[in-house]
């Protein structure tokens, strides 16, 4: 069998061939696998078409031994609006080279997002919320993510709204702790909550990967 698929990609990883060989349909297989996602291309063949949001982009300066260095540090976070999430912070001496740096770093953290519908006042079987109540935290703020019933829409700062939308979920409500301004630690701190979720939910992949890396080793 040819090694590369239409678009000339070229897997290097064990995930990556066993996406190309037909082995691996869906991005819910790929994180069920335990494999780790280290090829971009690999998330573009899976879930094409991802939305991508610049949430901030800061100069960052820096003293070395030759002088004054400055460079762009750019958050993004990307969803294809149902279910699936990336984060991603990078730095780069153009803006443009450090959002794409920064859209590629978010599509290895891609996470499924446990959606539901937790609230008491809405019927089950909706995916319009969360199944429960999520919690994350990034240097001093941390974020609380809540059921609400359907058509409430989303109670949250523009930042955490954002990447609820990204992720597909469209009623929550929300509450923020902390240096709330600093939006890399609020988006960083919104990713963890979903993902502390995610994670809660599929314990089987938490085992996978430790099995994997005990191979590794």
């Amino acid at each position: 069998m040819s090694q590369r698929n239409d678009n000339g990609w070229t897997p290097r990883t064990r995930l990556g061939r066993m996406v190309q060989d037909g082995d691996v349909t869906s991005m819910e297989q790929a994180l069920n696998t335990g494999l780790p996602l280290k090829e971009p291309e690999l998330v573009d063949q899976l879930l094409p078409g991802l939305d991508d949001e610049v949430l901030d982009i800061n100069m960052v300066q820096r003293m070395t031994d030759s002088g004054r260095r400055v460079k762009f540090r750019c958050v993004v976070a990307i969803g294809n609006r149902d279910g699936y999430l990336g984060y991603a912070e990078a730095r780069d001496d153009q803006v443009g080279s450090a959002i794409q740096k920064a859209i590629d770093v978010a599509k290895l953290n891609i996470i499924s997002v446990d959606r539901g519908s937790g609230s008491w006042e809405d019927s089950a079987g909706g995916v319009n919320s969360l199944t429960r109540k999520a919690e994350g935290k990034a240097g001093s703020v941390t974020v609380e993510i809540m059921p609400a019933p359907q058509g409430l829409g989303l109670a949250a700062a523009e930042t955490v709204r954002n990447i609820l939308e990204l992720a597909g979920v469209q009623d929550a409500w929300t509450r923020s702790n902390g240096n709330t301004r600093t939006t890399v630690n609020l988006a960083k701190a919104t990713y963890n909550a979903l993902k502390n979720a995610s994670q809660s939910r599929t314990p089987r992949r938490a085992a996978a990967k430790q099995r994997e890396a005990e191979v590794d080793e």
